[in-house]
């Protein structure tokens, strides 16, 4: 798995290069959420504007992301999802539970007006 991490006003990004979030790459991911928890980032934000296909097991690394984030107070959003990421988030009827922004900004920007 491919991906940076940047601190931005106490959100840890993190942007996924590579360009499917499947089963490939959802226990890397799974792991890198587990360990920014550890290391007390309780705000993450993941870039998915690289990604263009996500399955089952990417949502759920995602939920999991979102669980982990509630259990410690904190706050887990994504951000650049395509059409086509978002309507399997609709599909599986999660939109109420992932927040998506459309920019990176955006979605930094909605931490800091929500925190």
């Amino acid at each position: 798995m491919n991906l940076t991490r940047k601190e931005v006003n106490g959100v840890l990004v993190l942007r996924l290069e590579d360009e499917r979030l499947d089963t490939a790459v959802t226990a890397d991911l799974k792991a890198e959420f587990l360990i920014a928890f550890g290391e007390n980032h309780h705000r993450i934000l993941v870039n998915l504007e690289n990604v263009k296909y996500a399955d089952s097991s990417g949502l759920g690394a995602l939920l999991l992301g979102i669980r982990q984030a509630r259990e410690l107070s904190g706050d887990f959003k994504i951000c650049c999802a395509n059409p086509r990421i978002l309507n399997l988030i609709r599909i599986a009827r999660l939109e109420d539970h992932i927040k998506n922004y459309s920019t990176e900004s955006k979605a930094l920007q909605s931490f800091t007006i929500t925190e």
